[in-house]
């Protein structure tokens, strides 16, 4: 039987590269083995993949480039993931990706896989008011740092697939869960309008990377930009109140308002939500459904996907 082919998966303990790492171990094929890269091997993450069943367990920092040599020794393949919301920098992020980009390199890895955003700016220029422009360069800095930094895995020789994602489901059981207002209704607050959000399952992402491995070279140098499906905020209220039995209100404030909020990373979320709906029809096209099921035919719904999340959206909301 042939060895199977290496793929290092960075942000293993994280939801995109978790998401891999949970294909690549359920894959009835077993084409590929899970080296998962995380930076502290002794934390709770890790032994959860450990009891996932995960043996090949590497200690790296992308901030501590040297480290990252050893986590892609003799592997075929990578999945590279930056964390923008730890440090919420975009220069950091491209330095990041920078040392991902660099270490794939030098170890000869056949196929890597980007996680990477569109530039914002292509659809709303520096000088266009509509919202304001964060860090000096950007409008949506997590995008628009890793669009400048797809660069780098060109310039480096790294066969790349440039995978686009985008919000993913499982931020309504944290970041973005339903509110509970002072009448005691709960309510979803997103500067969105009537426009559609496009969502996706972290799961999919995953299952989606594993899919463009299995396709060999046809996809490198390809863009592929997926979507679970695309909703509009009063849908996705209507559905979370149905699947979990309580009403859901859907609250929309204007861009403004939601960056006058004032948390932390205010001012980047309302920016990408005006982005989703102010650039909608681009960004929703980009996503075509058919296509991003015929990689992954499992891909689901926000309704099967609710369906499995249930109690986990009911105890965000307690």
């Amino acid at each position: 039987m042939a060895a199977k082919k290496i793929i290092t998966v960075i942000g293993a303990t994280g939801r995109q590269g978790g998401g891999l790492v949970r294909a690549v171990l359920a894959d009835p094929e077993q084409e590929f083995a899970v080296r998962a890269v995380t930076r502290h091997l002794d934390g709770e993450a890790a032994e959860e993949l450990k009891r996932l069943g995960v043996t090949d367990i590497v200690e790296a920092d992308m901030d501590d480039p040297p480290s990252l040599a050893p986590a892609f020794e003799h592997a075929y393949g990578a999945f590279l993931v930056t964390p923008f919301w730890e440090h919420m920098s975009a220069s950091h992020e491209k330095e990041q990706a920078l040392a991902l980009a660099r270490a794939a390199s030098h170890a000869g890895v056949q196929h890597a896989i980007w996680s990477t955003l569109e530039d914002t700016r292509a659809c709303i220029p520096l000088d266009d008011d509509r919202m304001p422009t964060l860090q000096e360069h950007y409008k949506v800095p997590h995008f628009d740092g890793k669009a400048e930094a797809d660069r780098y895995f060109a310039e480096e020789g790294v066969p790349t697939t440039f995978l686009r994602a985008t919000f993913y489901w499982e931020n309504l059981l944290d970041t973005f869960a339903p509110q509970r207002a002072e009448d005691g209704t709960l309510q979803l607050t997103f500067p969105m309008g009537d426009h559609r959000l496009s969502g996706i399952a972290a799961a999919d992402i995953g299952r989606t990377a594993l899919a463009v491995l299995k396709r060999g070279t046809d996809l490198i140098a390809a863009t592929v930009s997926i979507a679970g499906e695309h909703l509009t905020l009063s849908d996705m209220a209507a559905a979370l109140g149905e699947a979990c039995g309580e009403p859901v209100l859907y609250r929309p404030l204007t861009p403004d308002a939601f960056r006058a909020q004032g948390f932390p990373g205010a001012d980047e979320a309302g920016n990408m939500f005006q982005f989703y709906a102010d650039c909608e029809e681009r960004f929703v096209a980009a996503r075509d459904l058919t296509a991003v099921r015929h990689l992954n035919p499992a891909l689901q719904t926000f309704a099967t996907w609710l369906a499995e999340h249930r109690d986990d959206v009911r105890a965000a909301w307690s």
